[in-house]
């Protein structure tokens, strides 16, 4: 294990843009953000690490959760009303507040992607960005434990953030 003492430092290499200013309305997950477009502005630094993305549909986008509450040993999910650990949600109150969005790739211009399904903040800071591969990502039958209760029509509902 290592020394939880050490702090570990990222340097964000880009910043999301969206239309989401305000964490309540905001979609939870690409899959209730369809359609919603938006862009990453990169460093120009990092300029070249963009080669032979546009051949990817989807990215992978880990983030900083620059707006997130406090860590929370426990919270409560939008598509549920039980207590759950935190680890076993999405929810942005973490001890490493670091999300992860799979977003489709409309199209680069130079420093700049194109995105859509975006679920992100306005001016979240960029980590890292990771091609989606579907013959890596998933292999087998995958089991999604509390969350295959969960009523799909309500959970649309809830992550579009829609009304009851």
């Amino acid at each position: 294990m290592t020394n939880r003492s050490e702090p570990i430092a990222y340097r964000p290499i880009g910043v999301v843009r969206s239309l989401h200013t305000d964490p309540a309305k905001c979609p939870i997950q690409p899959r209730y953000a369809r359609g919603i477009e938006g862009r990453i502005e990169i460093d120009p630094a990092f300029e070249a690490e963009l080669d032979d993305l546009e051949g990817f549909s989807h990215i992978v986008l880990l983030f900083h959760f620059h707006r997130a509450k406090p860590h929370r040993l426990k919270v409560v999910p939008f598509v549920d009303d039980a207590s759950r650990g935190v680890f076993s949600t999405r929810a942005p109150s973490r001890p490493n507040p670091i999300g992860m969005s799979v977003v489709r790739l409309v199209r680069r211009e130079g420093c700049v992607l194109h995105i859509a399904d975006v679920d992100v903040l306005d001016r979240t800071p960029l980590l890292d960005i990771k091609p989606h591969i579907e013959r890596f990502d998933v292999d087998g039958p995958v089991r999604s434990g509390w969350q295959e209760a969960v009523d799909e029509a309500d959970a649309e509902r809830r992550g579009r953030r829609l009304p009851g």
